[in-house]
């Protein structure tokens, strides 16, 4: 059994968010790409970008602090502090409307097996 303070975690992820070049960092919670489950979370300064990523399975973004926008082609969604995202399937960017600290939780589906149980 593990225990993590996911807002420390967020608050140790902004702070270095905050002085590196990308306005970014992240640091993985649980799991990795090896794993079905992987759970990361990340600081983000404002007015930084996740650009597009492809969603490559179910994910979800628990917003922990701050505020941020997510994007999916013409459609855009708010999250504040306590609300949690589902990310759409396809292409979504993340904007950090103010300095925020996020938990991203990725649920990876293998294409191949899920196209073959079409």
């Amino acid at each position: 059994m593990k225990k993590f303070s996911l807002t420390a975690m967020a608050r140790t992820q902004m702070q270095l968010a905050a002085t590196a070049s990308s306005g970014r960092s992240a640091n993985t919670v649980f799991g990795g790409h090896e794993h079905t489950l992987r759970q990361t979370v990340i600081g983000l300064a404002a007015g930084t970008e996740l650009k597009e990523h492809i969603n490559p399975g179910e994910a979800t973004i628990m917003v922990l602090s701050g505020r941020i926008r997510l994007t999916s082609g013409q459609e855009h969604w708010e999250g504040r502090t306590g609300d949690l995202l589902v990310l759409p399937a396809g292409y979504s960017q993340i904007t950090a409307l103010e300095e925020s600290g996020l938990l991203l939780n990725v649920a990876k589906i293998d294409r191949l097996e899920a196209a073959g149980n079409d």
